[in-house]
């Protein structure tokens, strides 16, 4: 995915988890992104999804967030600040249209740009004669049929869904408990079994959170969870500095997962400089 791309699927997740959505509006906002990513031309798409009702208020907030990101030289010290911006803007716009939108309308929405190849495209035959059912001396309609489907399956949680309803708790759950073994570390109290132990927990959370679509936390993940391993094989030495920068790794988890409208640019750059840190510590090793 382009970085385009991932800036904008970025502002729908953070716009998102500042919404109490139910399970039909997580699966929308989740199709919403996959539109986003499999589109081969963004700025067509985008323009045209401004012409469908439902979508219209959504689609002029992300063209606009594309413009500004296309046309307009990108200022790095301030991007996070941007990007806070993007993604609070989008609250409003974003929860109208799942307010007024099911999964089975926003595909239907979706496949009414035409010549649009945002989804892969299928034969659709749909047979216009008339259906008679054993005991039915009428005609059931194609629309009453979608209806059915909608209200069976409302309370069916797909795999992905349970996934993203769990996914604040799984990912804050450890953060604590690492915090407390950071701080035993800084006193020389080294756990052995306890430094696996969360490696495996951070690596696991990597992994969930680059299938959510946070590229940013499954990054912080993945620093801490290579950082305890060389801790734990004594090729890193715990002193106050690498603390402090796995430290800024939890806090950018944080900050990100509840969506706190903080700076945390200071935090990140460190952390990226420790990942980058890491990378050649291991790089060493395989040496």
């Amino acid at each position: 995915m382009d970085l385009i791309k991932h800036y904008i699927n970025q502002s729908i997740s953070i716009a998102a988890n500042n919404l109490r959505l139910t399970n039909q509006q997580i699966e929308v906002v989740a199709l919403l992104k996959e539109a986003v990513t499999l589109s081969d031309n963004l700025s067509d798409d985008l323009i045209d999804m401004k012409k469908i009702t439902e979508l219209s208020t959504l689609a002029i907030r992300l063209n606009d967030i594309y413009n500004s990101l296309t046309q307009n030289p990108i200022d790095f010290l301030k991007v996070s600040d941007q990007f806070k911006e993007h993604s609070r803007f989008l609250i409003k716009d974003l929860g109208h249209m799942l307010d007024i939108t099911t999964p089975v309308l926003f595909k239907s929405a979706i496949e009414k740009l035409k010549g649009s190849e945002i989804f892969p495209k299928e034969e659709i035959k749909i047979d216009l004669s008339k259906r008679i059912y054993d005991d039915e001396p009428f005609v059931k309609a194609d629309t009453e049929e979608i209806k059915e489907e909608i209200i069976f399956s409302e309370d069916i949680v797909s795999e992905d869904e349970e996934l993203i309803q769990k996914f604040e708790p799984t990912i804050l759950n450890p953060i604590k408990p690492i915090d407390n073994l950071l701080k035993r570390v800084a006193n020389n109290e080294i756990d052995y079994e306890e430094l696996t132990k969360f490696s495996k927990i951070m690596d696991e959370n990597a992994i969930l959170s680059r299938k959510i679509g946070f590229e940013i936390l499954s990054g912080m993940h993945r620093i801490i969870s290579k950082a305890l391993i060389l801790i734990r094989n004594r090729d890193l030495m715990p002193g106050k500095e690498v603390i402090e920068n796995l430290r800024a790794c939890l806090i950018v988890i944080v900050a990100v997962v509840r969506g706190k409208d903080v700076d945390i640019n200071n935090y990140l750059n460190k952390a990226e400089q420790f990942g980058n840190q890491i990378i050649k510590i291991k790089s060493k090793e395989q040496e």
